[in-house]
């Protein structure tokens, strides 16, 4: 998957664009191959492909709950091109993950969208998912 990640940052600049962000390509190829590729694995990858182009992608880490005093995993980005969008991969996707989170012993999948993201907020809910009103913070360093 190495050899994708040219068209992997195009999807990504895609969805800071979908996403109404900024998105700096500047040396991350190189820290996403390590992260994706190298022990320990810090980010995991899954692309989604049609006739041998990618159309998509997903990934996510995991990350430990206080509260729930459990491991849990963080969907970071799903976006998939218009084309490949209502054809049933995005389920298909989120299907996947359950069972991934479930065999790693995960106590759920938690991830974000832009309270803007209307199609992503419905496609959530349609597919069983519950949403938490919070308000993200971030510290830029």
């Amino acid at each position: 998957m190495s050899a994708d990640m040219p068209t992997l940052l195009v999807l990504m600049a895609e969805h800071a664009a979908y996403e109404k962000a900024i998105f700096h390509p500047d040396g991350k190829a190189e820290r996403l191959l390590k992260a994706i590729f190298e022990t320990p694995v810090r980010l995991y990858c899954e692309v989604a492909e049609r006739q041998g182009e990618l159309i998509g992608f997903v990934s996510y880490t995991y990350d430990f709950s206080t509260w729930d005093a459990g491991e849990f995993m963080h969907m970071d980005c799903l976006f998939l091109r218009e084309e490949a969008r209502g054809r049933g991969l995005g389920r298909t996707i989120l299907t996947k993950l359950q069972q991934i989170a479930r065999e790693k012993g995960c106590i759920n999948i938690q991830w974000q969208t832009p309270d803007f993201n209307e199609p992503a907020i419905r496609f959530y809910k349609k597919n069983g998912a519950g949403d938490l009103a919070k308000v993200r913070f971030t510290y830029n360093l």
